[in-house]
């Protein structure tokens, strides 16, 4: 999930805000200034109610960057990088580069979030309970009541063993633990994200239809939500499997044709494209990578302007590359490489351009990956 928009960084880590939490965001502070709060507290004025309703709202939404900011820096603490934090549609993600050691990591990661969630909850309610014994009634009761009671929700709901959530990769640390088969485990916590997912759909059509509106399609659309990352997260913990152990120099095209940030458009078509048959090509000075060029953003060119365009204004820029070293896990490049529009990581060694990886290149080593495992199998 991409950031819209960048809101600074929290233990070192970037932290942005993807669009779709505008969607939420206002969907709870109507929910509460138009509903809840008219309803548990009548006759105060509108504008008290919209003030209440956009300050929980903002809360509930720190609380939830606290429950991300958590795992990262467990994540950090046990070795592994964070790339960033972003805020989204279904709550929060902390997007983490390659895999725990050891199940015991795992289960710190995981566990954390929720339990900072519950510890939020707790908290407001603490609160709550103390300003009601104190006397003290209305909105501001009511917003901590309400913070107390969707943190604790949220504390249990991602402990379900079901992954994409908490549960799900505390499920998985479970299993890896007892198997000892990390691959394993990651498709066992992928197929109870599934069928969570099946359940959510089911529960929330049959209210949708008993009349509950709104709620039954969220609860319908969180199902499906579910599902498809389940399945996501089934399909990279096979694939992982087949490539266990490839680096990313196994699988590379070493030494690749490149060419010059100053070379045309239409060079590079006449003179590159149909004598290579390269469908991507790096671009170098003294040997450092400073673009990629591929055959999509060369269409995007009119024929008439080719000439006139310089290759460096059309390709992906240095900082946008996936850079990999040639000693590194490819399974550790493919998180990154997934994020890339071009969908290529120029693999680099002492700065200087060693080789390229393309999709063909992963598709042929899990393949090979694929032919192994049945290999494995066969002889056992």
């Amino acid at each position: 999930m991409r950031a819209s928009f960048r809101i600074g960084r929290i233990a070192g880590v970037p932290v942005g805000v993807n669009w779709s939490v505008l969607v939420i965001f206002a969907l709870i502070a109507w929910g509460l200034a138009g509903s809840q709060f008219p309803r548990s507290y009548p006759d105060r004025p509108t504008w008290a109610y919209v003030l209440a309703g956009l300050s929980a709202a903002v809360v509930f939404f720190l609380g939830l960057l606290a429950h991300e900011v958590s795992h990262a820096v467990v994540a950090k603490r046990n070795g592994l990088e964070v790339s960033d934090i972003t805020l989204w549609l279904f709550g929060g993600v902390a997007e983490l580069r390659g895999e725990a050691r050891d199940p015991g990591a795992e289960l710190r990661i995981a566990g954390v979030g929720p339990l900072v969630s519950l510890i939020v909850g707790v908290f407001f309610g603490g609160v709550a309970a103390l300003l009601a014994l104190a006397g003290v009634h209305g909105l501001l009761l009511g917003a901590l009541a309400w913070l107390a009671g969707i943190n604790v929700l949220l504390a249990v709901f991602n402990v379900l063993p079901a992954a994409p959530l908490d549960g799900g990769r505390l499920l998985r640390a479970a299993v890896w633990k007892a198997t000892g088969d990390r691959a394993r485990a990651s498709v066992v916590a992928a197929r109870a994200g599934w069928v969570l997912g099946a359940l959510l759909i089911g529960l929330g059509l049959w209210q949708f239809l008993r009349g509950a509106g709104v709620g039954g399609l969220w609860l319908a659309l969180i199902g499906w939500f579910l599902i498809g990352a389940a399945g996501m997260e089934e399909r990279q913990a096979r694939l992982g499997s087949a490539l266990r152990g490839v680096r990313v120099a196994d699988v590379m095209t070493p030494q690749p044709q490149t060419a010059s940030g100053d070379m045309t458009v239409a060079d590079f078509v006449d003179h590159y494209l149909f004598a290579y048959r390269h469908s991507a090509l790096p671009l170098t000075d003294d040997g450092r990578p400073v673009g990629l060029v591929t055959l999509d953003r060369v269409r995007g060119i009119p024929a008439e302007a080719r000439s006139a365009t310089r290759l460096a204004e059309v390709a992906c820029r240095a900082d946008q590359l996936v850079l990999a070293d040639p000693d590194e896990q490819l399974t550790d490049l493919l998180p990154r490489l997934s994020e890339c529009a071009d969908g290529r990581a120029l693999v680099v060694a002492g700065g200087r351009l060693v080789g390229i990886v393309s999709p063909s290149d992963i598709s042929r080593a899990v393949q090979r990956g694929n032919l192994r495992d049945q290999a494995t199998r066969a002889g056992g």
